[in-house]
């Protein structure tokens, strides 16, 4: 049980202070408050009356689910977090109302599997607070959030057909055109190995697709190099996949076995010099790649959002340093301003 964990973790661990469960936010304030009591104080106070963000005032993480219902070989969060769990619609919406009011000018949308948001509740309609009803869907989530007036950017986004439906949606200027999809690998028998969801979807086809639709759409994704039984072959067809999919952001991964994950007991295993060969190889392919899609944006005006305004220089002159709309915070680039 929780409780026996939480013993556990205490007899390990005498110094902690407090143990709590995913995402009981109140108790980790809670907690906080019980072992660092403060004088209330407008001028001290860390938490806003608004509520607790641990990210800069203008953009906030929005998560809309909790677990996830796959089964992928290299993961362990469906053991950690369970099925998926979706939030009603009119609650995160309610919650994206109040981070804009609070000064947040981006959203970003999180869950271990933002695709299959409200699967689980039957895709059901909740009515809103103002008159109306919104379904607890990805797509129709997607709009409503996109009429607030911040940016909205979609991570961790399965390629479902449904996702189809949201392209439209950054072609009208709601949802930014950006999509966070962890794809994994490219090659057949390796997505098979990882058990990976929709591994027969037809990505090269939708992509291209999705350009005609929304050319400026910038796609991100991940990779894991050196899954067990991956071959040359299989990493060469990792790399021709990419030639031709021109993403505009990717992160690469060596394989690395998780404590109770399935993929541990594959036969096969990578070398470590081979993961790292591999690694190398895969990151020198997608800078190239990101390289000429940054060139053909030279000449263009680009909105993008300002992160820091820096201190003025000898000359008086100031810098700062913000993001576009293909950028999301802490994992993708930055644009640098001078004279601002």
């Amino acid at each position: 049980s929780d409780l026996d964990e939480a013993e556990t973790i205490r007899a390990r661990f005498p110094k902690v202070l407090a143990i709590s469960g995913a995402h009981q936010y109140e108790e980790v304030v809670g907690a906080v408050h019980t072992a660092a009591p403060v004088t209330a104080s407008p001028y001290l106070d860390l938490v806003p009356d608004a509520g607790l963000k641990l990210t800069p005032r203008h953009y906030s993480y929005l998560k809309i689910s909790e677990g996830c219902n796959h089964r992928c070989s290299f993961c362990i969060i469906p053991s950690i977090r369970g099925d998926l769990v979706s939030r009603r619609p009119d609650a995160i919406l309610r919650e994206a109302e109040k981070l804009v009011a609070a000064g947040t000018r981006e959203l970003l949308v999180i869950s271990q599997d933002t695709s299959a948001y409200g699967l689980d509740l039957r895709h059901k309609s909740f009515p809103l607070k103002g008159g109306g009803e919104v379904r607890a869907h990805m797509t129709d989530l997607a709009r409503e959030l996109g009429r607030l007036g911040a940016w909205v950017r979609l991570h961790y986004v399965y390629p479902y057909p449904h996702v189809d439906q949201v392209i439209p949606l950054m072609a009208d200027g709601l949802v930014l055109p950006y999509l966070d999809i962890p794809f994994q690998h490219a090659s057949p028998s390796v997505l098979k190995a990882m058990k990976r969801p929709a591994n027969e979807a037809k990505v090269l086809e939708r992509l291209a697709a999705w350009r005609a639709i929304c050319p400026d759409i910038a796609v991100r994704s991940t990779f894991v190099v050196g899954f067990p039984g991956e071959t040359e072959a299989d990493f060469q067809y990792l790399l021709d996949w990419l030639d031709e999919a021109q993403l505009d952001r990717v992160g690469a991964f060596r394989f690395e076995p998780v404590a109770g994950a399935q993929a541990n007991a594959l036969d096969d295993q990578v070398p470590e010099e081979l993961k790292e060969e591999r690694y190398q190889r895969i990151m020198e392919k997608t800078a190239t790649i990101s390289a000429a899609k940054l060139e053909a944006k030279i000449g263009r005006t680009l909105p993008v959002i300002i992160d820091e305004v820096g201190e003025a220089d000898e000359d008086g002159s100031i810098g700062a340093t913000g993001r576009s709309q293909a950028d999301a915070p802490e994992i993708d680039g930055h644009v640098y301003l001078r004279d601002v």
